[in-house]
């Protein structure tokens, strides 16, 4: 697990912004409540990409929402967390994993992002996961949520 002076460097799943923007997301409470003691106790630093918020206004655009919740939520994320973006590097191998048929070009933009910068990849998705595994990939960047929630909450 990398870390840089003894923090957790954690790029989120989108699931883990959700909540922020006023969307519920079921039984991810626990994994919010570890987060946010560690980042309260300077033991994390949280980031997202460009992505994330791309993947936030999609999910809103199919449900109805509250806009005042949505424009302090992505004010609260550019304010508490970082932005990281794709290396050229990430992008190419994002690109050949979805050729390689996993259809979430989002979730592979995210693991190559966490990969190429060197951040941990906090999800939820199993899908992802297994795919990565089945295709030979390195998953040590990957932190499962069930693992996260035992080991942090």
């Amino acid at each position: 697990m990398n870390s840089s002076e003894g923090r957790l460097r954690i790029l989120l799943d989108t699931t883990y912004l959700l909540p922020i923007v006023g969307v519920d997301v079921e039984g991810v409470g626990e994994a919010l409540r570890a987060l946010e003691r560690l980042y309260r106790l300077g033991r994390a630093e949280v980031y997202y990409t460009p992505f994330n918020l791309l993947e936030i206004l999609g999910k809103l655009s199919r449900i109805n929402y509250d806009p005042g919740r949505v424009r302090l939520g992505l004010a609260s994320i550019r304010e508490a967390f970082r932005v990281t973006h794709p290396t050229p590097a990430g992008y190419m191998k994002a690109l050949e994993l979805r050729r390689r048929g996993f259809k979430d070009a989002v979730d592979l933009l995210l693991y190559t992002t966490s990969k190429t910068r060197g951040l941990t990849f906090l999800t939820r998705d199993l899908s992802l996961i297994r795919f990565l595994e089945k295709a030979g990939e390195d998953t040590a960047n990957i932190l499962y949520e069930e693992d996260f929630t035992r080991k942090h909450g």
